[in-house]
């Protein structure tokens, strides 16, 4: 029988997450940290990298062990290296390969946050997983559904990683940080009990690299070689050579290696034929995207166009489109041309706060 006020929080050594867990320790539940070691790079750990960032630091692990002894919650460290590698590992030096554009955070929450640690709290008796995103969870009785909207603090909103929740899970989600207006707002409530921790800095972009240099990462743990190609126009003509695909991503500019006298932009990638396809400003904006593997939060599908806004990076804003169900792919037209639509990213959609579900754009 699951325990409905023991939560298990997700406890990466960083504010969020702290504050997470001392916010729910507040609210009368009865807590447990765990910090997830998801991932080992000898390389990095050899050079130093891994001290002071990335997701398995050892100073991430101490100051989640630090802090849950501060607020007196019991703390863990438990070993998920296997589902992270096979699911966002795998899945990252996958896309590159097939020059694609990976987003692991999403796969990360989709297949580890909420899938492995959900079912590791349940072992544990707990009814609830949390971390410390910004986004808010509730039920909708109107709907019978539980649904996801935009975080209070807009400028740390979290949705955009979040589109493929299933209803099971987001049963037995809490996000406590939904309702604060800023970081600086979390930042005040670490200090409460921990000024060190207050002052942490956020983490990197992708937890697992935490030198950025996905390249050298893909080296290293890729089965492939990166092999030089060719660089063409929109046309096929050859413009040039370059160092291999996974350096480069749809909307790229600058670290092309080659001078054209006007600036050109990478439109796409050729996996098939080791081509990286460069064309002028103009050459990079699409009015129209395709994304399979799609999920739906507020409602199982759509049987007609919907309109709705949608985003096609993290950092995006939302734009104005009409989604079309064509079998297993759905068909995105936007009111105005975006730039760079990026084959592996997610295409995320929204109803105003409403976060409606996404996909994985894909080349068609």
């Amino acid at each position: 029988m699951l325990n409905k006020n023991r939560v298990v929080v997700g406890m990466s050594g960083g504010v969020d997450s702290t504050v997470a867990a001392y916010q729910l320790k507040q609210m009368g539940y009865e807590v447990i940290g765990v910090n997830m070691r998801l991932w080992q790079d000898d390389f990095l750990e050899d050079a130093h990298l891994l001290k002071d960032g990335g997701c398995c630091s050892l100073s991430s692990v101490e100051d989640a062990r630090r802090v849950c002894e501060q607020i007196g919650i019991p703390f863990y460290a438990l070993d998920f290296k296997g589902v992270f590698k096979e699911t966002v590992v795998d899945y990252f030096i996958d896309a590159y390969q097939k020059g694609e554009t990976p987003n692991p955070c999403i796969a990360c929450n989709k297949y580890v946050k909420f899938e492995a640690l959900l079912e590791k709290a349940h072992q544990l008796g707990a009814y609830y997983v949390a971390t410390g995103h910004y986004a808010k969870i509730s039920y909708d009785e109107a709907l019978d559904r539980y649904i996801v909207e935009k975080a209070s603090a807009v400028a740390k909103d979290q949705t955009y990683a979040l589109y493929n929740l299933t209803q099971e899970q987001l049963k037995h989600i809490l996000m406590p940080l939904s309702e604060f207006q800023s970081k600086e707002d979390v930042r005040a409530i670490a200090a409460q009990f921990d000024v060190q921790m207050s002052r942490k800095s956020d983490s990197q972009e992708i937890c697992f690299v935490p030198d950025q240099d996905y390249v050298g990462f893909l080296k290293r743990n890729g089965n492939f070689d990166i092999v030089p190609g060719v660089f063409v126009d929109t046309e096929g003509n050859t413009l040039g050579k370059h160092q291999g695909i996974v350096n480069y991503t749809v909307g790229q500019r600058k670290g092309l290696g080659l001078t054209f006298g006007k600036p050109m932009y990478v439109v796409d990638i050729d996996p098939d034929f080791n081509k990286v396809v460069l064309g002028e400003g103009d050459a990079v904006f699409k009015s129209t995207l395709w994304a399979k593997d799609v999920n739906f939060i507020p409602f199982d599908d759509i049987n007609a166009p919907y309109s709705c806004e949608a985003k096609i990076r993290y950092s995006a804003k939302t734009a104005p489109c009409t989604i079309t169900r064509h079998g297993e792919l759905l068909e995105v037209a936007f009111e105005e041309p975006q730039r760079a639509v990026t084959p592996g990213q997610a295409v995320v959609f929204y109803k105003g706060e409403l976060l409606v579900g996404g996909g994985t754009i894909i080349r068609k």
